[in-house]
């Protein structure tokens, strides 16, 4: 991850990452965690947005397919996806988390013609779901080839390499939660064990807390 290191610099500079142990913050899932990563903040910041538009150009041109048309995720990464196929000049789409309730009742938005090389842009990878859940679509409503996931940051939980390995894809992250954690000790921000407690959350998320609570 060449880009990884500014990129978690940036991350933290802005604000887009926040770390906390106690309180931990509560995701949609009801899960705790001591991290939360609003990559939605970039867009504001115009340097670091290019930063990350160049980067995550960067990488995608550095895939062994070359890509027939971009696609991201939807909401998050719909605007990544959409710098990114702007700067590479090439067609957009993307993709729903299900299928609208009318009209063609359809998860791809976009023209999307079978038989094309897709990359997927996602803004942050987590358990890998939401990544693994559009791939498929593509394939199976789009009648796409999609080997490859192109993300801003990943928690780095096994469950997304997982769920990538069993779809027989690949994700290449620009940064991840090692890189921030190192970035947030260089920085003062966290303590070289408040660190290590927050590096844990990625072994066990499900129990991470009740762990942490307990020790």
């Amino acid at each position: 991850m060449p880009h990884g290191k500014r990129i978690a610099e940036l991350l933290t500079d802005i604000g887009a990452v926040a770390l906390s142990l106690d309180p931990p913050f509560t995701w949609t899932s009801g899960m705790k965690s001591p991290i939360y990563c609003d990559n939605r903040m970039i867009y504001s910041h115009p340097e670091a947005r290019n930063f990350v538009v160049d980067a995550l150009v960067s990488r995608v041109k550095a895939l062994q397919v070359e890509p027939d048309v971009i696609a991201g995720t939807a909401t998050a990464a719909i605007g990544w996806a959409a710098l990114v196929a702007q700067k590479m000049n090439l067609p957009l789409v993307y993709v729903r988390s299900k299928a609208k309730e009318h009209g063609q009742k359809k998860r791809i938005e976009g023209d999307l013609q079978k038989g094309k090389d897709v990359v997927l842009i996602e803004d942050l990878l987590s358990t890998g779901g939401s990544a693994i859940s559009s791939v498929e679509a593509l394939r199976e409503e789009g009648g796409a080839t999609v080997t490859d996931v192109v993300a801003i940051f990943t928690y780095e939980m096994l469950s997304s390499v997982e769920k990538a390995q069993q779809a027989s894809v690949k994700l290449h992250p620009l940064s991840g939660l090692t890189t921030l954690l190192e970035v947030a000790v260089e920085q003062g921000r966290l303590t070289q064990e408040e660190a290590a407690l927050v590096g844990e959350f990625t072994e066990d998320p499900q129990n991470w807390h009740a762990r942490l609570s307990a020790s």
